[in-house]
C-alpha cells in the first residue's frame, strides 16, 4: 500500500530534522577545527610531542575527525537526495530502488533517506 499523504508529510518532517541534525553536526566539526590548532586541540604545550605515541594519537584523530566529516557529508547528500525524490516524484518515494517493493514503513521512520528494503546493500 503506497505512503499516505499524511505519512510523506511525517517522513518529510524527519527528513528535516535529520538534515538539521547533519548540518549541526557538521558545523560543529568546522568550529573545533577553526578554533586552533592540533596543538591547542589537544592540550600540548609545545609542537614537540614527548612521545612518539603523542604525534600517532593527533595523527588518528586528525584522520577520524576527517572520515566522520566524510561520512556526514554523504548522509547530508542522501538526505538532500530523499527530500528531492520525495518532492518530485512522491510516488516513488518509499519504493525500493533495487525490487520496486515497499520500504517498510519502520525503516523509513528510522532512515527516512532510505533508497533500498534491505539494508545490506546500504552498507556496502
Amino acid at each position: 500500500m503506497p505512503l499516505t499523504a499524511t505519512q510523506r508529510e511525517h517522513l518529510a518532517a524527519r527528513l528535516q530534522e535529520e538534515r538539521t541534525r547533519a548540518l549541526d553536526a557538521l558545523q560543529r566539526v568546522h568550529d573545533e577545527q577553526a578554533r586552533g590548532s592540533e596543538r591547542d586541540r589537544a592540550g600540548d604545550l609545545t609542537e614537540m610531542p614527548f612521545h612518539m605515541a603523542d604525534l600517532g594519537t593527533d595523527t588518528m584523530d586528525a584522520e577520524l575527525d576527517a572520515s566522520n566529516e566524510t561520512r556526514m557529508s554523504r548522509e547530508l547528500a542522501e538526505i538532500d537526495a530523499a527530500l528531492d525524490r520525495l518532492y518530485r516524484t512522491p510516488d516513488r518515494y518509499g519504493i525500493c530502488e533495487d525490487t520496486g517493493a515497499e520500504i517498510p514503513l519502520a525503516r523509513l521512520e528510522m532512515i527516512p533517506w532510505a533508497r533500498t528494503c534491505a539494508a545490506a546493500r546500504e552498507e556496502a
